[in-house]
């Protein structure tokens, strides 16, 4: 079978249907939901987009209670689960392009969820649509899982799996290949600040401080207002040497409240913190050499030590490494501060297969007492890992040296997939060994030639799942 002939037949309506469901702004939007879109408007029209298409194109189609959705074919008892997500993270800012407008320029479709994880739910489902469509023999069941709320809670699949049969395998499209049989647990907590007896107000005061929007993004974008006893002019010195000696952007502002200072990082996913700049973190740091008073100097002091360039957990004493999965990572996602309220730290971290996470959590609450800080809205996914002796792991190994040419090593990653939703599930492309990361960056793409690539490993290994 030549799967990328097929995929050429189908290519500009693919191209098409692609760029149609980018367009969608399918963000969480918990502030106008309603029964009918309990995480808003744009993530519910996202998920209808997928099952009107399906329904069209003669897939049996399901929404479950707009929090998810699947599109099915084939016979038999057995069931392969293609797990897919049309929700995205904010757009950020510094586009050259409107993240929704799915421009293609350079052979490459630029919009917010081009590679996480639209571009690749529409390569899955055209693969789906070919072998449809040629009539193979099948003896399992096809079925793509369409979820709302990946980048956040994993509302929908909690919803899903209550209510809708567990696939015996599957995979979601949805990291990078040749496969993932192994994903760190995630756990995304608070770390708050315990009220002082007493602010002592000694000379410049934090008014605020804000940086980041999502635990699992490192924030390009943090703020801070201070209140300047004396001369400001030293201030302003310092924190111009500083954007200087880090190589970053940034500025400052008099305003009514006070000293407004604004400094710019680079975003990056927070499975791998390293790979961005976190501007909350910098600018914790900046204000960790001025004089403030007590209870904001304990704050921007507490992040300078525990997380500034560590991103490891070695100053917190949790810091831990295997041979599957490597480095337990922590990013902070977000950072905020006022004077009611005091600190605030919003942490995601990923940690190995073997982690023991009640030791860990034990060694860092030790810490937190000392530093005047405690854990709150702890949540939890566990690390998921499949044997590479695996039928499904088997397979899709096979499928794509076949495709490819290329030797189909086992990855392990931090980020986690929607395949820790099944019993037996790997993450299965769409990111080709040698391309850049580029999801929830600025300027996210996908490129064409990618797009149709994937859609032909799909579609093979949909078939050898299931005849």
């Amino acid at each position: 079978m030549d799967w990328m002939k097929e995929v050429q037949a189908r290519k500009q309506s693919l191209i098409e249907d692609t760029q149609n469901l980018l367009k969608i702004k399918s963000l969480l939007d918990e502030d106008s939901a309603t029964e009918d879109a309990p995480l808003g408007q744009g993530v519910k029209e996202a998920l209808q987009f997928m099952l009107e298409l399906g329904e069209k194109d003669g897939f049996i189609a399901k929404n479950v209670d707009n929090l998810a959705g699947h599109l099915e074919f084939g016979q038999g008892d057995e069931l392969i689960g293609i797990l897919c997500h049309v929700d995205v993270v904010p757009e950020g800012d510094g586009w050259t392009s409107d993240p929704f407008g799915a421009d293609i320029r350079d052979g490459k479709i630029f919009a917010r969820g081009a590679i996480d994880d639209k571009g690749p739910t529409m390569a899955a489902y055209y693969a789906m649509k070919i072998v449809k469509e040629l009539k193979l023999p099948l003896t399992k069941r096809i079925r793509m899982i369409i979820g709302t709320d990946e980048e956040s809670n994993w509302r929908c699949v909690d919803h899903y799996f209550k209510h809708e049969e567990m696939p015996t395998c599957g995979f979601a499209p949805d990291a990078d290949f040749p496969i993932i049989y192994a994903e760190k647990g995630i756990a995304d907590y608070d770390l708050v600040q315990k009220p002082l007896s007493t602010n002592e107000k000694v000379g410049n005061e934090l008014l605020s401080f804000e940086s980041g929007r999502r635990y699992n993004m490192v924030p390009d974008y943090a703020k801070a207002v201070i209140t300047i006893s004396g001369n400001p002019a030293p201030i302003i010195s310092s924190f111009e040497d500083f954007l200087k000696d880090n190589d970053v952007t940034g500025k400052h502002t008099n305003t009514k409240e006070g000293l407004l200072f604004e400094l710019e990082g680079i975003s990056a996913h927070g499975m791998e913190p390293d790979k961005g700049k976190n501007a909350g973190l910098m600018l914790a740091k900046f204000l960790s050499s001025l004089e403030l008073d007590k209870q904001a100097a304990a704050f921007v002091h507490f992040v300078s030590a525990y997380f500034y360039q560590d991103s490891r957990g070695r100053a917190l004493g949790i810091a831990y490494s295997d041979d599957i999965t490597g480095d337990l990572t922590i990013n902070v996602g977000k950072l905020s501060y006022d004077l009611e309220n005091g600190g605030r730290l919003g942490l995601n971290m990923r940690y190995p297969v073997t982690t023991n996470l009640e030791e860990t959590i034990v060694k860092l609450e030790e810490k937190l007492t000392v530093e005047g800080f405690k854990i709150d809205n702890f949540s939890d996914s566990k690390p998921h890992h499949v044997d590479e002796q695996d039928f499904l792991v088997h397979t899709l190994k096979k499928v794509y040296e076949e495709q490819t040419g290329e030797k189909a090593e086992l990855l392990a990653i931090g980020g986690g997939t929607y395949a820790r939703s099944l019993k037996s599930g790997v993450a299965f492309g769409p990111l080709f060994p040698g391309r850049p990361d580029i999801a929830h960056q600025k300027d996210e793409y996908m490129i064409i030639e990618d797009l149709l690539k994937a859609t032909a490993i799909y579609a093979h290994a949909i078939y050898e799942l299931a005849k």
